[in-house]
């Protein structure tokens, strides 16, 4: 059930519809379940769903303000230096956080559940700003989330993951588009 609401609430974002937000709702609180169990231990996920369900509230509210006559949300960018701060904000929780996992718990893949947790924090928080670098981000942790998923046996986990992948290479290319687009209406 979380693979099937997974996949309505990612091709909902790619459309920039405010309607993925039910749907990602419903995901991450199945999620967060099924990473505690006993077998997954991928506790810095269980945390992560919680991040996500209450990020998710707030980038319903925030896509809301911003939905356009058509429906669709506005997408903005980044500066630089925006760029780099968010990449340096993310080096550095992942290798705290890591340790903290590594040390203190008994998490089976401490470092990647860092990074991928990390991440998606990082790509959840740009998602609700609408910025389109979230789409970078979330590939990013696609690619790595599918390998630590397999490693963790959760073989359907894994393939949703392997669609994210090949969805988040789609959302960035449609949402640069709609960018450009809307540029364009700007400078006319």
């Amino acid at each position: 059930m979380a693979t099937l609401l997974g996949l309505i609430n990612i091709f909902l974002i790619v459309r920039r519809s405010v309607w993925n937000y039910p749907f990602g709702l419903a995901m991450v609180a199945i999620y967060a379940w099924i990473f505690a169990q006993p077998d997954v231990r991928l506790y810095s996920d269980v945390g992560l769903q919680v991040f996500f369900f209450v990020v998710q509230l707030y980038g319903w509210w925030n896509w809301s303000q911003s939905e356009a006559e058509s429906g669709e949300v506005q997408v903005l960018l980044l500066p630089g230096a925006g760029r780099a701060g968010w990449i340096a904000v993310i080096a550095v929780a992942t290798l705290a956080w890591g340790a903290l996992m590594h040390l203190y718990t008994s998490a089976a893949l401490p470092w990647w559940d860092a990074f991928i947790a990390m991440t998606s924090v990082s790509a959840q928080l740009l998602m609700a700003r609408r910025y389109l670098e979230n789409w970078i981000l979330w590939i990013a942790v696609d690619a790595v989330a599918i390998g630590v998923y397999a490693a963790k046996g959760l073989m359907l986990t894994s393939i949703l993951y392997t669609v994210f992948l090949i969805v988040s290479v789609v959302g960035l290319l449609s949402w640069r588009k709609a960018l450009v687009a809307e540029r364009k209406m700007l400078a006319t």
